[in-house]
């Protein structure tokens, strides 16, 4: 079960016998909710404002964010590119490293020359 704790989803019978029951038998949406066992009239005022905009089509809708498939080919280039661009992190601190060592231990060379 998605969402919050307590969440509950409803089928597509419920809904539409909600909407049959406020918009063909004049039952106000506190009424309908009463007779359907749904918590919140609220929720029966959306159905009925999606029904009239779209109809039944509006129930069938996937509901929140759409998922981000991207081909697989867009993937491996993507992998790719972040694989090189780690390599390439990798050797400059490698290079770094090195540079660092070599400093410390050639300006001690320097001074004992002098």
């Amino acid at each position: 079960m998605s969402g919050t704790k307590g969440m509950t989803h409803y089928d597509l019978k419920i809904k539409l016998q909600a909407v049959q029951l406020h918009e063909q038998d004049d039952l106000s949406y506190i009424q309908v909710a009463d007779q359907l066992g749904i918590r919140k009239a609220e929720r029966i005022k959306k159905w009925c404002q999606a029904y009239r905009k779209e109809g039944e089509l509006a129930f069938h809708k996937p509901i929140g964010r759409p998922r981000k498939d991207e081909p697989e080919q867009l993937t491996l280039a993507r992998l790719r590119m972040e694989n090189a661009l780690l390599k390439k992190f990798r050797s400059e601190l490698h290079r770094a490293m090195l540079a660092r060592r070599n400093i410390g231990s050639s300006s001690t060379t320097e001074e004992s020359t002098l």
